[in-house]
C-alpha cells in the first residue's frame, strides 16, 4: 500500500503491534503527507496531460444501487463488492468496484447528452474484497480515461497513445505496453467447441496465462490435439511483427480470427508511425480480466513491479447494457503501482514544507498573523508560530524551528532593533555553523520578493 512506502529507513522504530495494525481495515491505506504530495502531483500531471488531449474529468459516486450497476459487472466482481442496505429505500448499495461500468451506466442512461465522441477522465478509488493472503489492496486508487463513440483503429491508437504520453508525463521512463485482441483467443476457444462453463474457465486461464490450467480445461472438454496445440501456443505469442505472421498461420483463413489480427495490425502500424514502437509489444494471448472487453486490449508493465500497472481496451457492448450501445475504449492505471514504479529521486527531499516560517515571541502574535497573511497573498506557503523564551533568543529558536519544518526562509517579527514595518529574514539552509546571519527587510520588499519567486518557480504542491 502507499502508506507502506513511508516507513522510515531507521530500524529504531518499534514494529506496530497486532492491535495497532487492526485499527485500519486490511487492504486500506493511510496516505501520509510526503506520499500524499507525490500522489497529488501524479494525479495533477495525469489530468493535465489528458486535458491537453481534450478529455474532461468526471467525478463518480462512491455508492451505486446494486440492481442498477449489476448489468455492467461480471458475477465474480459483484461477489467481491462491498454491499450495504440503503436505509431510505431498503435497496442494496455497493461501494463502486469498477469505474468503467459506472461511466458506461452514466453514458448509457443519457446523462452526458448526445454529443459524440465523448472524452472523459477520472481519478477515483474502487473497492473490491481480496483475501488477506492475496497481497492485493481492497481500496485501489485509479486514474483513467475513456473514449466513447469512436469505432475504428484510430480510436484504439488514440487511447494507447494517450496512455503512453500519460506515463511519460507522470515520470515513468521505462515501460512496456502489451497489446492484443481478445477476439483472437476467444475465436480459438470458440472454434474448439467448448461448453459455456468450459469457455469461461479457459478464458480465465488465458487471462492469467496459466497454461497448465488451460491444458487441463481443454483435456476435460476433449478438444482435439491440433486445436489444443494452437490454443496453448497463443498465450506464448508475444513480440513484434513476427507475432502477426504466426497468428495468421494459426488462423488458417478463419475470418473470425483474421478480423482481430487485421485490426491489431492496423493499430500497431498507426502506433509505430507515431513513434511508439519501442514501448510496444504484441501479445496474442493478451486477455483482460473483465468480460466486457471485446476488441483491442492492452496492459502496462514496468521493471521492478510484479504486476501490471494498469491497462484497458475496447468494450463496444458494455454501454448497451444500460441503454443505447456505443463503441468505446479506455484505460485505468493503478496509482499505488505507478507510485512505486516512478523513480522519486530527491524530489521529495528537496520539497519545502513552506517557503516561509514567520515567528515572533508570544507578545507578537497579532503581527505574526498579519505578516503571514501578507505573504500568503503572494501565493507562498507560510507556517506561522510563536517562540517561547527571551527576545534575544527568538532568532536562533525560530531558525531551529524553520530547519525542522523544512522552510525556505525564516521571518522574525518584532525583533529588537527593527522598525514596525521591518522584519529579520534568514535564508535556509544555513551553510556555516554559528549564530545565523539575518538581513533586515521592509515588509513591502519581502512581499514583492515573494511574488517574484512565485512567478519564476514551479509550485511542487
Amino acid at each position: 500500500m502507499l502508506s507502506a512506502s513511508l516507513k522510515p529507513r531507521s530500524s529504531s522504530r518499534p514494529t506496530p503491534s497486532a492491535r495497532e495494525r487492526s485499527l485500519v481495515p486490511i487492504g486500506m491505506a493511510t496516505i501520509l503527507p510526503h506520499a500524499a504530495r507525490r500522489v497529488r502531483r501524479l494525479e495533477r500531471d495525469f489530468l493535465g496531460e489528458v486535458g491537453r488531449w481534450g478529455y474532461e474529468e468526471i467525478i463518480l459516486p462512491t455508492l451505486e444501487y446494486l440492481d442498477v450497476l449489476a448489468p455492467g459487472l461480471e458475477t465474480e466482481l459483484v461477489e467481491k463488492s462491498y454491499k450495504l442496505a440503503d436505509r431510505t429505500t431498503g435497496r442494496m448499495l455497493l461501494l463502486r468496484p469498477d469505474a468503467t461500468a459506472q461511466i458506461a451506466r452514466t453514458v448509457g442512461m443519457g446523462l452526458t447528452g448526445s454529443m459524440l465522441p465523448l472524452r472523459l477522465s477520472y481519478r477515483t478509488s474502487v473497492f473490491r474484497y481480496q483475501p488477506e493472503h492475496a497481497g492485493r489492496d481492497r481500496e485501489i486508487f485509479q486514474v483513467g480515461a475513456e473514449l466513447i463513440g469512436v469505432d475504428d483503429g484510430a480510436g484504439d491508437s488514440e487511447i494507447i497513445s494517450l496512455l503512453i504520453e500519460c506515463l511519460r508525463a507522470i515520470g515513468l521512463r521505462s515501460f512496456t505496453v502489451s497489446v492484443g485482441h481478445v477476439g483472437f483467443s476467444k475465436g480459438l476457444l470458440v472454434r474448439a467447441g467448448l461448453s459455456a462453463q468450459g469457455q469461461k474457465r479457459a478464458e480465465q486461464a488465458v487471462a492469467r496465462k496459466d497454461l497448465p490450467r488451460l491444458e487441463e480445461v481443454l483435456a476435460r472438454e476433449r478438444v482435439s490435439k491440433t486445436l489444443t496445440a494452437a490454443i496453448l501456443e497463443a498465450p506464448a505469442l508475444y513480440g513484434r511483427e513476427e507475432v502477426l505472421e504466426r497468428g495468421r498461420a494459426l488462423a488458417a483463413g478463419d475470418p473470425t480470427l483474421q478480423g482481430p489480427l487485421d485490426r491489431l495490425a492496423q493499430v500497431y502500424q498507426l502506433l509505430c508511425a507515431s513513434g511508439y514502437h519501442e514501448s510496444l509489444l504484441l501479445d496474442l494471448g493478451e486477455f483482460r480480466g473483465f468480460d466486457y472487453y471485446d476488441g483491442v486490449v492492452f496492459d502496462v508493465f514496468a521493471e521492478g513491479v510484479g504486476a501490471e500497472l494498469g491497462g484497458g481496451g475496447r468494450y463496444d457492448h458494455l454501454i448497451g447494457r444500460f441503454g443505447h450501445p456505443l463503441p468505446s475504449t479506455g484505460f485505468a492505471l493503478d496509482v499505488d503501482r505507478i507510485f512505486h514504479a516512478v523513480a522519486d529521486g530527491n524530489g521529495d527531499e528537496e520539497w519545502l514544507r513552506a517557503e516561509y516560517l514567520v515567528a515572533a515571541s508570544r507578545r507578537g502574535a497579532r503581527r505574526v498573523m498579519s505578516v503571514a497573511s501578507q505573504l500568503r497573498q503572494s501565493k507562498s506557503r507560510v507556517i506561522q508560530c510563536l517562540v517561547k523564551g527571551a527576545d534575544d533568543k527568538v532568532l536562533t529558536d525560530a531558525v531551529a524551528m524553520g530547519v525542522a519544518q523544512r522552510a525556505g526562509a525564516v521571518v522574525v517579527v518584532g525583533a529588537p532593533g527593527t522598525a514596525p514595518d521591518e522584519v529579520l529574514v534568514v535564508d535556509l539552509p544555513i551553510k556555516k555553523v554559528g549564530r545565523p546571519r539575518a538581513k533586515t527587510m521592509k515588509m513591502k520588499d519581502l512581499v514583492a520578493l515573494a511574488r517574484r519567486k512565485r512567478r519564476s518557480s514551479k509550485d511542487p504542491s
